[in-house]
């Protein structure tokens, strides 16, 4: 994994313009095996596992990491927090919303706890053959940051093919609009959780987003998620 400590370079204009920005290599292939490996670990703590057939949201299952968060996923959601803050707080003033983000995660960790939203919401998904994950948002709670990032953590190709992250966007008075996102064994995405401004003839409006992965054909694959908000 990069030095986290180094400031993250974020493309905000990929995020402005096409409502994704792609992190190449974010992980190393040995910090993408011990993730992998920490699925099946009775020493990692987890807070819930979640079968997707049972609650609709589709096939497969993903495992909610406990507190203390392993080293390297505290490590992200500090780090990565920072710039994405300040891209929240331009998109919250051209939505003309009052959110205004603290500019480090401890001070949002804070502000969920007080909003009642004290589980941590990053987690480990794994996929096998046919397992999909239907159009969903992370939402979790009243208090929503309004951006999240997915590492893919195998190689598509070598050890699963489908699979593929589709970002769905839906804006005012036209048809959807689909993304697939072409990312590689380490590479991470960031996109909004709910929404997402957009220029407009009278300013800004509201373009409304979903995320879901499309069908694994053979093969297993494994994603970090990192929900930057904490749960009810």
């Amino acid at each position: 994994m990069p030095d986290l400590f180094d400031p993250i370079i974020v493309d905000t204009a990929a995020l402005d313009r096409d409502g994704h920005a792609l992190l190449p290599g974010l992980l190393d292939a040995e910090d993408c095996a011990a993730l992998i490996a920490a699925y099946d670990d009775p020493d990692v703590a987890y807070r819930s596992t979640v079968m997707m057939a049972r609650h609709g949201f589709g096939r497969g299952e993903y495992r909610y990491f406990a507190r203390p968060l392993p080293a390297i996923v505290a490590r992200l959601r500090r780090d990565l927090y920072p710039p994405l803050a300040a891209v929240a707080n331009r998109w919250a003033e051209q939505l003309g919303t009052a959110a205004i983000w603290p500019l480090d995660h401890a001070a949002l960790e804070a502000r969920c706890h007080a909003a009642g939203q004290t589980r941590p919401t990053p987690l480990l998904l794994r996929y096998g053959p046919g397992d999909y994950n239907r159009l969903h948002q992370d939402v979790y709670g009243a208090l929503v940051f309004p951006l999240q990032l997915l590492v893919l953590l195998n190689e598509p190709g070598r050890d699963f093919d489908g699979g593929e992250v589709v970002l769905v966007e839906n804006r005012p008075r036209m048809q959807s609009r689909a993304s697939v996102l072409p990312l590689r064994a380490g590479d991470a995405a960031i996109f909004p959780v709910r929404e997402r401004p957009i220029a407009s003839a009278r300013g800004y409006a509201r373009a409304g987003m979903r995320h879901g992965v499309s069908a694994i054909r053979s093969g297993q694959r494994h994603v970090l998620g990192i929900i930057f908000h904490d749960a009810a």
